[in-house]
C-alpha cells in the first residue's frame, strides 16, 4: 500500500501554492469586473447624453417634411410631421443618446421637385443630400454624434 506521507513543508508549500492560485483568481476577476463596470458606465452616459441638430430642407415642391424630434425610443423614434412646409425650413432639436438625426422632405409629385436637406451639429454639416424630385426619397439620416 502506497500512502503519501505530508510533513509539514509540504503543507505550507501546498497552503503557499492554494493561495497564491485564490489571489490570482480574486485579481482577475475584480479586474474583469471593473472593466465590465467601466463598459456599462461608458454605455449608460452614451444613451443618456443629449445633442442639439439643426435640420433644413430648401428646394421647391415639399409636400411634407418628416423628422426625428427626440421624442420616443432610440432605435424607435417618434417621427413629427410637418404638412405643406414653407421652404426654407429649418427646426432644431435636442436628441438622445444613439438616436439617429433624420429628415426626410416627401415630395408627391417629382416633376420640377428640386429638394436638398441638411443636418447640422455643433455647425459643421453630418450629412447632406441633393436632387431632383425622388433622388432624395431616403432624405438625410445621420449616425448619432455621441456614438462618435
Amino acid at each position: 500500500m502506497n500512502r503519501t506521507v505530508y510533513n509539514i513543508r509540504n503543507v505550507r508549500n501546498i497552503r503557499a501554492v492554494r493561495t497564491a492560485v485564490c489571489a490570482t483568481v480574486v485579481l482577475g476577476l475584480a479586474v474583469g469586473l471593473g472593466a465590465c463596470s467601466e463598459t456599462v458606465d461608458q454605455v449608460d452616459k452614451a444613451v443618456d447624453e443629449t445633442y442639439e441638430v439643426t435640420y433644413e430642407v430648401t428646394g421647391t415642391s415639399v409636400d411634407e417634411i418628416q423628422f426625428h424630434a427626440g421624442g420616443g425610443k432610440a432605435m424607435d423614434p417618434k417621427i413629427e410631421t410637418v404638412k405643406s412646409p414653407e421652404l426654407p425650413w429649418r427646426k432644431t432639436v435636442t436628441l438622445r443618446g444613439i438616436m439617429p438625426p433624420a429628415v426626410m422632405p416627401i415630395v408627391l409629385d417629382s416633376d420640377g421637385a428640386d429638394v436638398a436637406c441638411s443636418i447640422t451639429h455643433k455647425g459643421k454639416v453630418i450629412k447632406e443630400a441633393k436632387g431632383e424630385g425622388l433622388v432624395t426619397a431616403g432624405g438625410c439620416v445621420a449616425v448619432s454624434p455621441v456614438t462618435g
